[in-house]
C-alpha cells in the first residue's frame, strides 16, 4: 500500500526552466562569456548547480573557478523567482493527499530551496526536503530516496516518486521506487501524467481511496 509520495522540484512542481535560463546566463555574463545555447539549458535544467556550473564553463578555462562560486554564492536567487511559475493544481493535489502520505521532496537544488519554500509557502505540505546539499550524493544516485524512506520507514513499495527527467528515472531505478513521469513521454515510468490531478486517479492512489 503507498505510503509515501516524494516530488522533484523543476520542471513538476515548478515550471522553472527561464528562471534557470536567466540565472545561469547573468553568472556567465559576469564573466564575459556567451549566454548558453539549448544543450547547455537543457543540462542545467535537470543536473545539480555544481555540475551545472562546470559544465557551462567548460569552455572558459582561464577562469578561476573559485571566482566563479565566490560570484555565484552571493548573486541573490530571489529576481529569479518571477520567472518560476508553480503547477495550478499542485496545492489542490497536496490537499487532496494529505494527511493520508507522507510527503517529502528530493531535488537537485541546493541553497535556492529554502526561498523557494517560503517565498511559495510550501513549507507547511513537505515533511522531509532532500537536496544536493544534504543528500550524500545528488541524484542520479538514489541517496536522496533512501534518506526519506529511512526517515519514514518505508519500504520502496510503498513509495512513488513523481519526476520528469532521466536524471530522475535513474534516481528511482537505483532506488527500486515507481517513478510517474510528469509530461515526459519518452521516460521508462511505470505511469505518465500530465498534470497533477490525473495522479489522484492512479491505482496506486484508488486503491487507498
Amino acid at each position: 500500500m503507498l505510503k509515501l509520495v516524494v516530488f522533484d522540484c523543476d520542471g513538476v512542481m515548478f515550471s522553472s526552466r527561464e528562471s534557470n535560463r536567466h540565472y545561469y546566463n547573468d553568472l556567465l555574463a559576469a564573466f564575459s562569456c556567451q549566454p548558453m545555447d539549448e544543450e547547455e539549458l537543457n543540462y542545467v535544467h535537470i543536473h545539480n548547480v555544481r555540475n551545472s556550473v562546470a559544465h557551462i564553463f567548460r569552455k572558459h578555462g582561464h577562469i578561476d573557478p573559485q571566482s566563479i562560486e565566490t560570484y555565484r554564492l552571493g548573486l541573490d536567487y530571489a529576481p529569479y523567482l518571477r520567472f518560476m511559475a508553480m503547477e495550478p493544481d499542485l496545492l489542490r493535489f497536496l490537499a487532496l493527499i494529505k494527511p493520508a502520505y507522507r510527503t517529502a521532496i528530493s531535488t537537485n537544488r541546493t541553497d535556492t530551496m529554502e526561498i523557494i519554500l517560503d517565498t511559495f509557502a510550501l513549507r507547511p505540505w513537505f515533511e522531509m526536503v532532500v537536496t544536493a546539499l544534504n543528500a550524500p550524493r545528488p541524484k542520479p544516485a538514489p541517496d536522496g530516496l533512501f534518506m526519506i524512506m529511512d526517515h519514514f520507514q518505508v519500504q520502496p513499495d510503498e513509495a512513488i516518486y513523481i519526476g520528469d527527467s532521466v536524471i530522475d528515472q535513474e534516481h528511482c531505478a537505483g532506488a527500486g521506487v515507481d517513478l510517474i513521469a510528469f509530461r515526459n513521454r519518452a521516460l521508462e515510468a511505470r505511469y505518465h501524467v500530465d498534470d497533477f490531478m490525473s495522479i489522484a486517479k492512479l491505482p496506486p492512489f484508488r486503491a487507498n481511496s
